[in-house]
């Protein structure tokens, strides 16, 4: 078994694209519209598993009165970058690119090494060794 991906309700969906294709090395599918629902979508890949995130944009979607990932639901999701140097390096791109990084590059309680930045829409981004 594996998660086959997540979805994210998005207000630009082509920032948001360009956001995930340009710091994580992945792909994008084709561009999906159903202009009768009003919905768009991309799914983007990740790795040789081809993991997805989705994408999706539809203009009645609206954001909640609470902050994303300290209200209930999705708090965050995490993507693995293999080492704690590509951590490291990541995360002071994102940061010279004026990202926010919401907790700086440590070994958690858990023991995993993680940084968390914003993504463009203020989604919590764990980046993990």
């Amino acid at each position: 078994m594996k998660i086959d991906h997540l979805a994210i309700w998005v207000d630009d969906l082509e920032t948001m694209r360009a956001f995930y294709l340009k710091y994580f090395d992945t792909t994008s599918g084709k561009r999906y519209t159903n202009e009768k629902k009003q919905y768009t979508s991309y799914f983007i890949y990740f790795g040789e598993d081809k993991t997805r995130l989705e994408l999706m944009h539809k203009p009645s979607i609206t954001d909640t009165s609470e902050q994303r990932g300290l209200a209930k639901g999705l708090a965050h999701f995490s993507i693995s970058v293999g080492e704690k140097e590509k951590v490291n390096e990541l995360t002071e791109w994102l940061r010279s690119d004026s990202y926010i990084i919401f907790s700086e590059p440590r070994t958690t309680g858990d023991g995993y090494y993680e940084s968390v930045v914003l993504d463009p829409e203020g989604n919590h981004l764990e980046i993990t060794a």
